[in-house]
């Protein structure tokens, strides 16, 4: 055995290694990534010259030959001694109306307004650590709205019966809602029931009044009432008066009560505040423009998709075939048709549905129609975060005796969209991008603003479209960037999209 180990043994010692390959100084992790191999050092050298060769001509474009004041086109053309790049004195000169529009200058401090609520509601909504969290989201969603409403419009809406009817009929369905949220047993009840039929009732007569030309009308504080129109504000008040009753009879948790009341009282200050005079300026939507109205159908759009798409979304994973084949109908037909189809439907052909007296204004059709075809592609997104659930969660909620909206609630939503969130904020950002379409149909968006702003013929120049599509684009990426920075940072914190 000796003689065998010392026939392999080296007589004088194994070589000395080769020192270790330096893999963390600044100019080490510069060779290994780009200069590893000569292809790899021949494409960095290609490439890094590209890169600054656009970098440079960027830079000369919109800096170096760049105009920044002038009073006229002049100011912006290219003579023999001088070459003239971007007009940057094009936007200073009409930034105001690509962020306003036409919206009158003497108003204009009311939309300033909604900016800077509207910001700092988002940010006390999506900032962790900010107390008083369910508050602000309150804030956000239920009163913020109509804020804006008023302040841009300035109110002063005129609503028949009927509308308050379909109101009325909303704050009852929104009032059950919450009290199934109060009890597991309140869905059992006669009473709950009741209230559930009276609800249904109360939609669809309210719906069907707006088309009642029989018989006359009575008046009752202001507002004018046709028999439909009694039925289903009558219908949704003992539905909202019977939900809250089986809820109290029922439920343990009587802190949560008082929120029953909320719709109720949110369906009246709607009311009142939108035909009450308030004493400012009434601008109608036609004066709307630039970046204002980009925003209104952006987060309009936006607010609406995500709760009706997770409607759409249980839906037709529900078990029961008509809500299945309704949801399944509904999402299909959206997803079919291009979105500047529906907003031509919902521009032209959305009038020839309503009834006789009836209109909606331009803008709100747009909010509409794109609210509806977002939330079809909303409802598959989400859709496939309720797939990705094991089937365990839904055996132990069904186990823990849970109603079925308390399973969604709290077990299986929360999971589903925590896991589909860059899903879901890529079609917010598509959403986003979606709204320079609205400019087809005459709407003046930031897009379509700074369009007709190159018929201007006080800053007709070569380089002022250049100047004007870049500065649009610049304001997109500002706003969609924004959105996807923010979802990385919440997939960050909830541990998801990564490896542990």
């Amino acid at each position: 055995m000796e003689e065998q180990v010392a026939s392999y043994a080296p007589r004088g010692g194994l070589p000395a290694l080769p020192p270790p390959v330096d893999t963390s100084s600044p100019f080490a992790r510069l060779r290994l990534r780009f200069f590893a191999t000569p292809f790899d050092a021949i494409l960095t050298v290609l490439f890094g010259a590209l890169a600054v060769y656009v970098v440079w001509s960027l830079v000369q474009w919109a800096i170096v030959d760049a105009v920044f004041t002038g009073d006229d086109r002049t100011a912006c053309l290219s003579t023999a001694e001088r070459h003239v790049g971007a007009c940057w004195a094009f936007i200073a000169s009409r930034y105001s109306q690509f962020v306003y529009g036409l919206y009158p200058v003497d108003a204009r401090w009311r939309v300033d307004v909604v900016f800077a609520l509207g910001a700092a509601l988002i940010l006390l909504v999506a900032i962790p650590r900010v107390p008083f969290k369910k508050l602000f989201a309150l804030l956000l969603l239920g009163v913020y709205p109509l804020i804006v409403l008023v302040l841009l419009t300035g109110g002063q809406f005129e609503m028949s019966g009927s509308g308050i009817s379909i109101v009325f009929a909303l704050a009852a369905a929104a009032t059950i809602f919450l009290a199934f949220g109060q009890s597991s047993t309140v869905g059992r009840t006669l009473v709950m029931r009741i209230a559930l039929w009276l609800t249904v009732l109360a939609a669809v007569v309210g719906v069907a009044s707006f088309y009642y030309t029989a018989g006359g009308s009575e008046s009752i504080l202001t507002f004018r009432f046709n028999l439909p129109a009694q039925v289903a504000v009558f219908a949704a008040l003992g539905a909202i008066v019977l939900a809250i009753t089986a809820t109290v009879s029922t439920s343990d948790e009587r802190g949560g009560l008082a929120m029953l009341i909320v719709p109720t009282l949110v369906a009246v200050a709607f009311v009142l505040i939108l035909t009450a005079p308030l004493g400012i300026m009434h601008v109608p939507t036609n004066l709307w423009g630039g970046l204002l109205v980009t925003l209104v159908v952006a987060l309009t759009g936006i607010a609406f998709s995500l709760p009706l798409g997770i409607l759409l979304a249980l839906g037709r994973q529900s078990g029961m075939p008509a809500v299945r084949f309704l949801s399944v109908v509904f999402i299909e037909f959206w997803r079919g048709v291009p979105l500047i189809t529906v907003l031509f439907m919902a521009n032209f052909m959305l009038p020839l549905l309503l009834p006789q007296g009836v209109s909606f204004n331009q803008l709100l059709r747009v909010l509409v129609g794109v609210s509806l075809f977002a939330a079809a592609y909303m409802a598959e997104v989400i859709r496939g975060g309720l797939q990705a659930i094991p089937k365990g969660q839904y055996e132990g909620a069904d186990a823990m005796a849970l109603t079925y909206w308390q399973k969604m609630r709290m077990i299986i939503l929360p999971q589903a969209l925590t896991l589909v969130i860059p899903g879901i904020v890529n079609t917010f950002i598509g959403l986003f991008k979606d709204t320079s379409l609205v400019y087809i149909i005459g709407l003046a968006d930031l897009l379509g603003t700074i369009r007709r702003g190159f018929n201007d013929p006080v800053w007709i120049t070569p380089s002022t479209p250049a100047t004007g599509l870049v500065f649009g684009a610049f304001a997109f990426w500002l706003f969609c960037f924004s959105m996807s920075r923010y979802s990385i940072y919440i997939e960050h914190r909830l541990a998801r999209g990564r490896k542990h």
